[in-house]
């Protein structure tokens, strides 16, 4: 099928677009941070418990809601807050939108080309971008996070500017060994995983911040006093893991299918499976670990955030450095 180049521009458009409305996202969130009620009432927090010794698991609201604003606060001081919560909201208004053109980016590139829009690296990064953007603004809505989405933004703006720059390929057909409806199940939850896994790697890393400025107040205090309890990005992080793991142990399956139709084996130890299987062995042993009270907190953490690590070699190294039959997958 040729492709039609007015839709592939199209395509081209939205990803620009929609890269440059998280960015301003993310910088209306930045306000809401510095600036909000939640991220002022956990400075507030911060200090009470500092100076009364309280533990932090006492003062934790239960379940993510807000807390009470404190009675200290005067009229001038709510509405600067409430001013800050207004860029909040615009922020989570300005990121659906960035949200719906990317996913006519993603509408417009398999248009384009008659096929699913995730045969290359450039459009797989597309596809794990939408997946951690539709995640988080799901997460936002059960959670009272939303001060903390710039953290989870950074990321997705990064990797988008990384795929529409060096990363980018035209729209052309796929390769021979890539038509099979396989690509479809196989790589969307490959892909959709991947960006899911991002938030919670996310969260894991703010909550170490956390647990180094328990050991040393004066480590990273001006972010952490803006944080949510760790009881709460724990819960973030384990939630958003355990619904991304039986996907992607679901596209290890589908994979392994599609190695058996097309190359007569389930496993052939390639150096994409070998990482993928690693990967899945570190996110058994998160949710073990979560699951488990010995291996709660600062451990857990750290192997939730090693298994994003290794999604992230297995993305850019494995594809673009390493040799193996998975290497069709490189930048066109």
């Amino acid at each position: 099928m040729p492709v039609n180049a007015t839709l592939s521009q199209l395509s081209d458009w939205s990803y620009s677009s929609a890269a440059a409305i998280y960015l301003l996202a993310m910088i209306l969130f930045l306000v809401e941070q510095a600036f909000g009620r939640k991220g002022q009432e956990a400075a507030e927090r911060a200090g009470t418990r500092a100076v009364a010794g309280q533990d932090e698991s006492a003062v934790a609201t239960a379940g993510g809601g807000e807390p009470p604003e404190s009675p200290a606060v005067g009229p001038a001081e709510r509405r600067h807050r409430g001013r800050a919560e207004r860029f909040g909201s615009m922020g989570v208004a300005v990121m659906v939108l960035g949200m719906l053109l990317h996913l006519a980016a993603l509408v417009f590139r398999g248009w384009s080309t008659g096929r699913a829009p995730w045969g290359n690296m450039y459009e797989f990064l597309m596809v794990l971008c939408f997946a951690a953007v539709v995640t988080w603004l799901v997460v936002i809505s059960r959670h009272a996070v939303r001060h903390l989405s710039a953290f989870v933004l950074l990321p997705v703006v990064l990797l988008l500017f990384l795929g529409g720059t060096l990363l980018y390929s035209t729209a052309v057909p796929v390769q021979p060994a890539l038509q099979s409806y396989w690509l479809v199940i196989h790589v969307s939850a490959a892909a959709a995983s991947s960006g899911i896994f991002l938030v919670p790697g996310v969260a894991s890393v703010l909550y170490l911040f956390h647990s180094a400025h328990q050991r040393d107040p004066a480590r990273f205090s001006s972010l952490v006093r803006r944080l949510p309890s760790k009881e709460l990005l724990d819960r973030v992080a384990y939630r958003v893991t355990v619904f991304a793991f039986p996907l992607f142990t679901f596209g290890v399956i589908a994979g392994a299918i599609w190695a058996e139709s097309a190359w007569g084996r389930f496993w052939g130890w390639d150096p994409k499976e070998t990482v993928a299987f690693i990967t899945w062995v570190i996110y058994a042993a998160y949710l073990h670990a979560r699951a488990t009270a010995g291996w709660r907190g600062d451990r857990a953490a750290m192997i939730n955030i090693a298994g994003f690590a290794v999604v992230v070699f297995n993305l850019f190294f494995i594809n673009l450095v390493v040799a193996g039959l998975h290497s069709y997958a490189q930048v066109d």
